[in-house]
C-alpha cells in the first residue's frame, strides 16, 4: 500500500516500467492473485493509539506495519478494518510518503502524521484497488489507516494530535 519513498513503492520504478510498457501498447501486466491467506491478518504486534480531536479524546488499537515486507502488504486483501482499528506506518527516516490502494479492497482513511505527532492531511474514503497515488504532500514520521469514514464520523482533521507508542 505504500509507495515512492515508502513502503508500497519502494516499487515506484516498477511502477514507472509498468506505466511505459502500458503506454507502449503491450499487453498489461497480470493482475496480482490473492495468496491462499490473503485477507488474513499478519499477526503483527498492535498498540493503543489516541487522537486528540476537538477536545476529544478518540482510542484505537492498531497493527504496526514495521518491516518493508509488512508495510508492502499493508492493509491489502481485508474484508473489513474494525471501526476502533487500523494499521500504522512508522516512517524511518520521515519521508513524503505516498500510497496507493492496489488489492486493498474497502476504503480507508489515510491519516498523514508530521514527526511532532500532529495530523499533516487526512486522505479520506481512499478508492479500493485503485492505483492512483495518494500524496501526504509533505514529510510525514507515520502514515495510519483507519476504516473509511471513520475520520469524518470523529472530526479527524489536519492539525489534531496523534500518540502511540512506536
Amino acid at each position: 500500500m505504500v509507495s515512492s519513498g515508502g513502503k508500497r513503492p519502494r516499487f515506484a520504478a516498477l511502477m514507472a516500467f509498468a506505466l511505459a510498457v502500458g503506454a507502449s501498447g503491450a499487453a498489461p501486466l497480470p493482475a496480482q492473485t490473492p495468496s491462499p491467506d490473503a485477507g488474513q491478518p499478519q499477526h503483527l504486534s498492535t498498540v493503543p493509539l489516541t487522537i486528540a480531536s476537538g477536545g476529544h479524546l478518540h482510542r484505537f488499537k492498531v497493527e504496526v506495519a514495521r518491516t518493508d515486507a509488512q508495510q508492502e502488504l499493508g492493509l491489502m486483501f481485508r474484508r473489513r478494518i474494525d471501526p476502533d482499528g487500523g494499521m500504522i506506518f512508522p516512517m524511518d527516516p520521515p519521508h513524503r510518503a505516498t500510497f496507493w490502494m492496489k488489492n486493498t479492497l474497502v476504503p480507508l482513511d489515510m491519516v498523514f502524521i508530521r514527526t511532532d505527532g500532529t495530523i499533516a492531511r487526512v486522505a479520506a474514503n481512499t478508492v479500493p484497488l485503485s492505483l492512483d497515488l495518494v500524496d501526504a504532500g509533505e514529510t510525514v514520521g507515520s502514515v495510519l489507516e483507519l476504516a473509511g469514514g471513520r475520520a469524518a464520523q470523529l472530526h479527524i482533521a489536519a492539525g489534531d494530535k496523534v500518540r502511540w507508542n512506536g
